[in-house]
């Protein structure tokens, strides 16, 4: 929020009276007040940030709207459906990351919604970040336009995942601002074969108990 103030020339002058520096000092608080009052909102929306609990304890996640509006808007989506809640971590892989939001503890696919926009590019044009540790991005099929539900977060710098002008890449749209000790501990599980998937499940599943909107 753009907020124009002006200043009167009268605060240059002398004040040649007592009358007049009350003057100046009340124009100068009434200023001081409006600019608070008018920016305090603005400042206090912040970034949304989703706390997930799981089996082997609890991270925050930050995310940007104004990065990748539409990713986020179907992230929180889910989250506020209760998409995630009582899936697993179904990829972990220590030098790479850990993906989850789309199977159950069963290793079914959960329903999704129709995928959302590719944005990696975007994003990364309005000065989002790219695939570093830490950072959230969307899993997707080589469609680039086919990430729906599922998400992943790089334990290390994943560079190759980045959004070019030879590839679409991955579109990251948040990081993780607390709790990267408890990421560590999964990328960390031992994993094999288990449901469908042939390698790096955890050989003890990793559950989101539950995925909430920090308030």
């Amino acid at each position: 929020m753009t907020v124009s103030v002006t200043i009167t020339s009268t605060a240059l002058w002398p004040a040649r009276a007592s009358g007049r520096r009350a003057w100046l000092a009340a124009a100068t608080l009434a200023v001081t007040v409006g600019i608070a009052c008018l920016a305090g909102p603005a400042l206090a929306q912040g970034a949304p940030k989703v706390k997930f609990t799981t089996s082997e304890g609890d991270f925050v996640v930050e995310v940007y709207p104004d990065k990748a509006p539409k990713t986020v808007e179907n992230f929180l989506q889910y989250v506020k459906d209760k998409h995630y809640d009582g899936t697993i971590f179904h990829r972990v892989i220590s030098t790479f990351m850990v993906q989850g939001g789309g199977f159950d503890s069963s290793y079914a696919q959960k329903p999704t919604r129709a995928p959302v926009v590719h944005e990696g590019r975007e994003a990364l044009s309005k000065g989002g970040d790219k695939n570093v540790t830490g950072t959230l991005a969307m899993a997707r099929t080589n469609d680039p336009n086919s990430a729906s539900s599922q998400f992943f977060i790089n334990v290390k710098d994943n560079d190759f995942l980045n959004p070019s002008a030879q590839a679409p890449g991955y579109t990251v749209f948040g990081k993780v601002v607390s709790g990267m000790d408890v990421v560590n501990k999964i990328k960390s599980v031992p994993t094999g074969a288990a449901g469908p998937f042939p390698t790096d499940v955890p050989k003890t599943p990793v559950m989101i108990k539950s995925a909430a909107l920090v308030s």
